[in-house]
C-alpha cells in the first residue's frame, strides 16, 4: 500500500492471483485511465503518469495500472505458454470487471498497445480512446530480435548502481536523452530485491514464448486489429530511435485513421518513458477524449 494508490488483487479465470495499482478516487465523474505495460514491465512504469492524472487539481480521475501474470506482483504461471496476449486480455477483462470500470482511455506501451488493439476487436464498448506507446500494426524484425536477445538473459546485478550500468551499456545508444533518474527508474522496474539480492521483476520463462516463435516466419498481419481502433481518438507516441515502430508505419496509421495524433519523443528508443512533458500531453489527450469537439 502507498499513499498514492491502493493495492488491488484479483483472481484470474484460472485462479492465478493478479495485481493492479489503483490510483485516485474510485467514484470520480472523470473518465478512468487503464495503463498496460510492455512485455517484461510492470505497473510501476506508469507511476508518474498515474499520480499526475489521479491528483489533477481540476479533474482528478481513477487510474488503474496492471501487472500481467508473471510480472511485478502478479503470480507467475506454472505453464509459460499462458504468457499469451489472448490470456492476458482475459485477465484484463477480469480486473476491469472487479474494479467496476466499463469505459476508459487505455494507455498501452508496446505489448500493452497490442492488447489494446485486441481489446478493440473483442470488447470495443470498453474503449473511449487509446494511447499507443511505440507500437503499431507492423512490428520491425530488428526490434523483435533485440528483445529476443535480452528477455530473461540479463546478468544479475549486485546492486542497483550495477543494474543501472547494465542497462546503460545495453540501451544507452537508444536513449541518449535519458537522465540518471530515468535510468534508475528503469532499473527498479527491471529488477527487484528479494532476500537480500536482486532478481528479475518478471518470470524468466517469458523468454520461452519468444524462443518458441519462428524468427523466419512472416509476422502476423495486425492491420485488421488496428482497424478496430478507428471509431476512437488515438494518440501514437514513437521514440525517435525506436527499432520496433517505424516512421513509415506511423505514417500509414495516420493515413488510415482520421482521428489519430502522432508525436515523436527525441532522444529515446523503444519505448519512451511516460514521464515529464509526456504526462501533460497524455493528460490533454484524455481531456480531449472526454470533451469531443
Amino acid at each position: 500500500m502507498s499513499d498514492t494508490y491502493r493495492d488491488l488483487f484479483v483472481s484470474a479465470a484460472d485462479g492465478l492471483r493478479l495485481y493492479a495499482r489503483d490510483y485516485g478516487p474510485e467514484t470520480a465523474g472523470a473518465l478512468p485511465v487503464v495503463c498496460l505495460s510492455g512485455l517484461t514491465r510492470s505497473s510501476e512504469d506508469f507511476h508518474e503518469l498515474a499520480v499526475a492524472l489521479s491528483r489533477d487539481a481540476a479533474r482528478p480521475r481513477r487510474v488503474l495500472s496492471l501487472d500481467y501474470r508473471g510480472r511485478g506482483r502478479s503470480d507467475w504461471d506454472k505453464d509459460w505458454r499462458n504468457y499469451d496476449v489472448k490470456i492476458e486480455l482475459n485477465d484484463l477483462l477480469q480486473v476491469l470487471t472487479v474494479a467496476g470500470i466499463d469505459k476508459a482511455v487505455f494507455v498501452g506501451t508496446s505489448r500493452g498497445g497490442l492488447i489494446t488493439m485486441v481489446l478493440s476487436a473483442a470488447r470495443p464498448t470498453l474503449i473511449a480512446g487509446a494511447v499507443l506507446n511505440d507500437i503499431g500494426p507492423v512490428l520491425e524484425a530488428r526490434g523483435l530480435n533485440r528483445i529476443r536477445g535480452y528477455v530473461g538473459k540479463l546478468p544479475t546485478p549486485r546492486s542497483m548502481d550495477e543494474a543501472v550500468q547494465i542497462l546503460r551499456q545495453m540501451s544507452g545508444s537508444e536513449f541518449p536523452a535519458f537522465t540518471d533518474d530515468q535510468w534508475q527508474a528503469l532499473a527498479r522496474v527491471t529488477w527487484r530485491e528479494s532476500e537480500g539480492r536482486l532478481i528479475l521483476n518478471y518470470d524468466p520463462n517469458l523468454m520461452k514464448t519468444l524462443e518458441a516463435a519462428d524468427p523466419e516466419a512472416p509476422l502476423p498481419d495486425l492491420w485488421p486489429l488496428f482497424e478496430g481502433l478507428k471509431p476512437f481518438p488515438v494518440l501514437i507516441i514513437r521514440g525517435e530511435h525506436s527499432d520496433l515502430l517505424s516512421t513509415e508505419t506511423v505514417q500509414a496509421m495516420q493515413d488510415r485513421h482520421p482521428r489519430l495524433t502522432a508525436i515523436t519523443v527525441p532522444g529515446q528508443g523503444h519505448a519512451p518513458a511516460l514521464d515529464g512533458d509526456l504526462t501533460q500531453t497524455i493528460k490533454q489527450f484524455v481531456l480531449s477524449v472526454e470533451k469531443p469537439t
